[in-house]
């Protein structure tokens, strides 16, 4: 067995580890899904009546940025989960075992994945209650849907390296809500980036999360018609430019996440 399959074999065990856990323990499958449900209505009942979109109906145009929102909030599960794992030791204990060191960040983010997956589907259903639709082909849908999947897969990359630097879930999600606040709403998420000042708008139009939302609209065919044509080559191709965030953010939080594991080990 060469040392890629032995680290996707053990990582496997440790996702399983992680998914049972949830399943011992499902408060936490449960507040992760509460917190988008309240997003979905507070912005449509709420918010939405005075977030005027001209051309469409805002809860169409919202759904794409709450999605995109709520699997990098998702994504922080993995730097908490790290986090929780040092502090209580058993990072130490699989450790003692003889397995890849690697296997323990792909089973985490692997397993909180699978976490994304079952709040995404939460969401649909509640979006669909409050009057979404998704107006492309399924096969669209579906490739919407997995380009989500995926961006979140390469922040919890990044967000694992931040957990383990911390070794404090309390400290964790106090730096993680600092990163992904303004990630998550100097966006197109809410409102269109146009509508923004100055350099705002020029952040909000490079920012890998307007890059995923602009990508989920236009895959869900919730793109508005009488918007003025995107200027800046992120937004013009959305889809394009989130799988390259994606490598990007691969190939450069892999890599470090692992290194720091071997650091975070050694102490």
């Amino acid at each position: 067995m060469n040392a890629f399959t032995q680290a996707l074999g053990d990582g496997a065990v440790v996702a399983k580890r992680n998914l049972i856990k949830i399943k011992r323990v499902p408060d936490l499958i449960v507040f992760s899904t509460l917190s988008p449900i309240m997003f979905v209505l507070l912005f449509a009942y709420v918010f939405g009546g005075s977030i005027a979109i001209p051309g469409m109906d805002y809860r169409e145009f919202l759904m794409a940025g709450i999605f995109a929102q709520t699997v990098v909030f998702g994504a922080t599960i993995t730097g908490s989960g790290l986090a929780e794992d040092i502090q209580k030791g058993v990072i130490d204990r699989f450790r003692s075992l003889p397995m890849a060191r690697s296997a323990v960040l792909i089973g985490r983010t692997t397993s909180d994945l699978a976490n994304n997956v079952i709040v995404i589907l939460v969401m649909s259903v509640t979006g669909l209650i409050v009057g979404w639709r998704i107006h492309s082909s399924p096969l669209e849908a579906l490739a919407g849907f997995a380009l989500l999947l995926l961006f979140a897969y390469a922040v919890s990359w990044g967000m694992a390296i931040v957990g383990l630097m911390v070794r404090s879930p309390e400290v964790f999600n106090n730096a993680s809500f600092i990163a992904i606040f303004p990630l998550t709403f100097i966006a197109n998420t809410f409102v269109q980036e146009s509508n923004l000042p100055g350099p705002l708008k020029t952040f909000a139009e490079w920012n890998p999360v307007s890059a995923v939302t602009a990508a989920a609209r236009q895959l869900f065919g919730n793109t508005n018609p009488m918007a003025p044509a995107a200027d800046v080559w992120p937004l013009q191709h959305p889809v394009l430019m989130t799988l390259i965030w994606v490598v990007v953010f691969l190939l450069i939080f892999v890599p470090l996440a692992i290194r720091q594991y071997r650091k975070a080990v050694a102490r």
